[in-house]
C-alpha cells in the first residue's frame, strides 16, 4: 500500500517513519492514530523474515465537535469518510473516549455471538491490554456487576475500571465463560469448566493450538469473536456509536484518558521498539498525533 499516505512502514522487524504527503481535497486528513499493541507486535515480528507492510488500521480524522471519524486505514493515511468500516463518534466525544470505544466495539460485536444462555456474571477476561479493557467495559455495559481479569501485571491500569477485580490466578476449569483477549487461547482454554464457553476475542497466533480433545470431552463451546465476523456496516456503525455514547455518560473522561498515552507521530518508531519489552507504555492504548 505504498503511496497512499501511510506514515509508518514496518520493515525487517523495525518501524520506519514515512514523510507526510499532500492530501487531496476529497479526502479527510489524518489527525491521530490509535495503536493496537498486540496486533502491531505480531505484524512487526512477521516482517523480520517476511515482506514489509504499512502499519495500523485505526486512523482518526475530523473534529471533536462534529464527531471524530475512525477509519480502517494505515496510521496517518488520509481517507474517504465514506469508506466502509469507518465509524463516527457522537459529537463532542473526547478523543480518548473515541479511542477506548473503538476497542469496546470489538467486544460489543463479539459478545453478541455468544450463546443466549451464557452467564456473563461468571466471566473471566484473560489479558490486560486494550482488547481486554474494551471487553471489561462492554461486560459492565451489559449489567455485569463484577468482572475478573486474569493478568500477571501488577497495578494494571485495567484495574481502575469500576467493578473490575484483577487476579493472577484462576482455578483450572473454574469459569463458565472465559474470554481470551490476549491472543493466548491455549492458556484460556484450561480455565473453562465442563459445559462452559471459550470466547476468542484477542487475535491468536497463526501457529496457536487448542486442546481439542479436552474441549470435546468437556462439552465446551468455542466462539470466534472477531469484529468483522458476519460484518454488517449499519450494525457496525451503530454499535460503535452506542458504546461511545455509553462511555460518555458512564465514565469520567479523566479516567478514560488515563488508559491512553498520546505520543507525537514522529516518535512512533521508539514506541514500536518498546512493544513486548518491560519499558513499553503502561497505558493499554497509545495514540499517535500527526498534528504539526
Amino acid at each position: 500500500m505504498l503511496g497512499d499516505g501511510a506514515r509508518i512502514r514496518l520493515v525487517a522487524g523495525r518501524a520506519r517513519l514515512l514523510p507526510a504527503v499532500p492530501v487531496p481535497d476529497s479526502l479527510t486528513p489524518a489527525r491521530f492514530s490509535v495503536l493496537s499493541p498486540g496486533t502491531e507486535r505480531r505484524h512487526l515480528a512477521a516482517t523480520v523474515r517476511g515482506p514489509a507492510r504499512d502499519s495500523g488500521y485505526m486512523t482518526v480524522g475530523g473534529e471533536q465537535g462534529r464527531g471524530w471519524l475512525l477509519a480502517p486505514v494505515p496510521h496517518g493515511a488520509p481517507f474517504d469518510p465514506r469508506l466502509e468500516g469507518t465509524v463516527t463518534a457522537p459529537p463532542g466525544t473526547p478523543l480518548h473516549v473515541a479511542a477506548v470505544a473503538r476497542f469496546q466495539l470489538m467486544a460489543a460485536l463479539g459478545l453478541a455471538r455468544l450463546p443466549d444462555d451464557v452467564d456473563l456474571e461468571d466471566a473471566v477476561v484473560a489479558g490486560s491490554g486494550p482488547v481486554a479493557l474494551g471487553c471489561v467495559l462492554e461486560l459492565r455495559r451489559r449489567g455485569v456487576r463484577r468482572v475478573r481479569v486474569l493478568t500477571s501485571r501488577r497495578n494494571a491500569p485495567i484495574g481502575r475500571a469500576p467493578g473490575t477485580e484483577c487476579v493472577d490466578e484462576v482455578r483450572a476449569a473454574g469459569a463458565g465463560l472465559v474470554v481470551d483477549a490476549a491472543g493466548r487461547p491455549e492458556r484460556a482454554a484450561g480455565l473453562v469448566r465442563r459445559g462452559g464457553v471459550l470466547g476468542l476475542l484477542g487475535t491468536p497466533e497463526e501457529c496457536g493450538t487448542l486442546p481439542a480433545l479436552e474441549l470435546h470431552r468437556g462439552g465446551c463451546t468455542v466462539v470466534g469473536m472477531h469484529e468483522l465476523a458476519a460484518f454488517d456496516p449499519g450494525r457496525y456503525r451503530a454499535a460503535y456509536a452506542e458504546t461511545a455514547a455509553w462511555l460518555n455518560a458512564w465514565l469520567d473522561a479523566e479516567l478514560t484518558a488515563s488508559w491512553c498515552r498520546t505520543v507525537p507521530g514522529d516518535l512512533a518508531p521508539r514506541v514500536f521498539e518498546s512493544l513486548g519489552r518491560p519499558g513499553r507504555p503502561d497505558e493499554p492504548i497509545v495514540v499517535f498525533s500527526w498534528e504539526v
